[in-house]
């Protein structure tokens, strides 16, 4: 019989499932939570990255390396997957119960205590990466002619290099926010 590294676990020829006792991993220090979502919550994901919450996220990861890389970076990993925590023994692992994003938004915010941290649009919503602001004229060479003439408040992705500025696609998610949260206070643009 082998167990796996990183706590996976097997049936035995007598029907138990054995193996490791599940794996504290490091210490999670770092002063914001940091997510791992797995392949069945890419809406989560982008909502998660919306909010301004580092959360990791490739739909097409297998189940080890998303333990692997649970514990190596100190993540919680966040799974629908009922089997995932008793195959894999990963300590740092939530099983949401919700099917809907939103809903299963309000379950991450509530379960980690998440309102009163919301860095609306702080991030990239494709790569994770933190945005850094850029002036207009940064920006002109960057975005339609009609946005830079509209718009003045722009963002950059240092990773991937899009560029994010505050349009209606932002007051219409502003908007689902609140819905999604019941509380217009955390979603409002930062003061200026």
């Amino acid at each position: 019989m082998t167990i796996f590294q990183f706590g996976r676990t097997i049936h035995c020829a007598c029907g138990a499932r054995v193996g490791l006792e599940a794996r504290i991993g490091p210490a999670i220090t770092h002063p914001e939570p940091r997510f791992l979502v797995d392949a069945m919550l890419g809406g989560l994901a982008r909502w998660l990255r919306i909010l301004g919450f580092d959360t990791a996220y490739d739909p097409a990861i297998p189940d080890g390396e998303l333990a692997r890389r649970g514990l190596v970076e100190g993540r919680h990993i966040l799974t629908r997957d009922r089997s995932f925590p008793e195959e894999w023994r990963v300590a740092q692992c939530t099983i949401l119960t919700q099917e809907e994003v939103e809903a299963q938004l309000r379950e991450v915010l509530e379960r980690f205590r998440l309102k009163e941290r919301i860095r609306l649009f702080s991030r990239c919503g494709v790569c994770n990466t933190l945005l850094e602001p850029l002036s207009r004229d940064e920006a002109r060479d960057r975005v339609p002619p009609r946005v830079h003439e509209v718009y003045h408040g722009f963002a950059s992705c240092p990773e991937c290099g899009r560029t994010y500025w505050e349009g209606s696609h932002t007051r219409r998610m502003r908007e689902r926010l609140r819905e999604i949260l019941e509380d217009d206070a955390q979603v409002q643009p930062p003061e200026a």
